[in-house]
């Protein structure tokens, strides 16, 4: 068995947890790469950006850019994933001073979102909290923020909820502020953490202290234009992250942040910072949104039928008690999730379901439209 050493105290500034630390001790080298034995001081490394042809990693003191070894790619097509920004990574040099990516120690933990196709697509690994960022304008939305907290749900990644923009959200309505953070915790509940800051302030990073302690890895999750790079600058205590105005019909901002890349804290935390996206799609079985949704779960035990779907049964106690747009949210999401886990020929015969649906519908309202035969 071959493994390489490695200094804790160096790596903990790129969020090395006691757990992932033993996965590095631990590690057999020799037999993910056979290649390795040879190679000139094999380092461990973390991936800070994913781009298409090269990696850059970071060992602690210097970061470089490196290739995804061949192999390596076979074995992680072969197993449905890549490489993602929060990885830890074997990496090594060539005879012309290249580096190379050349093997991947399994993650702690994923956050995982569906492709427009229903594929799986690895956002960050080996993260310990996501910051849920929203901004107090426009951006404001529950339904989103539920989406985002099921995408965190089934990783295991502590959530929190940051409000930005408090300080324009106050000076155009006093007391807004607290009235958002109230309406937030009573769809969320009591166990996740809600803060409100304003991204751009120093005190931006007392109020998120509990989470910036040494070894930590922070991600920032959130549409465009929330405030998820203005507030990395912040925690950064530079402007290392580009940013942009957001549009006034929508306060949707242009996509200023194009991949994803994982910085190091004056307080020997990591954060991630990621782009905005456009369409959602979280990775969530139906017991993960039965936690999420709490309430749902617990009143569906009162419902008159057992088998209800609260949606027109009578006797419905979840339909009587949470909100028509909480229950819509939920119920789209248990499609999506139900959807995701189908076979290829469960999805025909949905689709071929949704068709005779389609055309039956189509003739009735041909057949309203030309009357009664005469």
């Amino acid at each position: 068995m071959k493994t390489i050493e490695f200094s804790f105290e160096t790596l903990r500034r790129l969020g090395l947890t006691p757990a992932m630390a033993q996965s590095l001790a631990t590690t057999d080298v020799a037999d993910s790469n056979t290649a390795i034995a040879d190679a000139l001081q094999p380092q461990w490394m973390r991936a800070t950006a994913v781009h298409r042809e090269t990696v850059e990693v970071h060992d602690g003191t210097h970061q470089h850019s490196a290739r995804c070894a061949a192999r390596l790619t076979r074995e992680l097509i072969d197993e449905g994933t890549a490489l993602a920004v929060g990885d830890w990574v074997l990496c090594t040099q060539d005879d012309h001073q290249q580096w190379w990516v050349t093997a991947r120690v399994p993650p702690l933990n994923q956050i995982v979102r569906r492709d427009a196709d229903g594929s799986r697509h690895t956002v960050v690994s080996n993260v310990d909290t996501a910051l849920l960022v929203m901004g107090l304008d426009l951006d404001f939305s529950l339904q989103r923020l539920e989406r985002y907290l099921a995408l965190v749900g089934s990783s295991g990644v502590l959530p929190v909820v940051v409000l930005t923009k408090a300080d324009v959200a106050q000076q155009a309505a006093p007391g807004s502020v607290q009235q958002r953070v109230h309406s937030v915790r009573a769809r969320v509940g009591q166990h996740v953490d809600v803060v409100a800051v304003d991204a751009r302030s120093a005190d931006a990073i007392g109020l998120l202290q509990p989470y910036l302690s040494a070894g930590q890895t922070l991600v920032l999750l959130g549409s465009s234009g929330a405030g998820k790079s203005t507030l990395t600058n912040s925690l950064l205590g530079s402007a290392t992250q580009d940013t942009g105005a957001v549009r006034e019909h929508d306060s949707r901002g242009k996509h200023t942040t194009t991949a994803r890349s994982l910085h190091m804290l004056p307080s020997e935390a990591c954060v991630i910072d990621t782009p905005g996206v456009r369409s959602l799609r979280p990775d969530v079985d139906s017991h993960t949104l039965g936690q999420l949704f709490e309430d749902i779960s617990t009143l569906a035990h009162t419902c008159r039928f057992r088998n209800c779907q609260h949606q027109d049964e009578p006797g419905c106690a979840v339909r009587a008690q949470v909100s028509p747009e909480r229950l819509k949210n939920y119920h789209k999401l248990l499609r999506e999730s139900r959807r995701d886990t189908m076979g290829a020929l469960e999805r025909q015969r949905q689709l071929a379901q949704w068709k005779a649906r389609g055309r039956a519908g189509t003739q009735r309202a041909e057949s309203k439209r030309a009357g009664p035969v005469s």
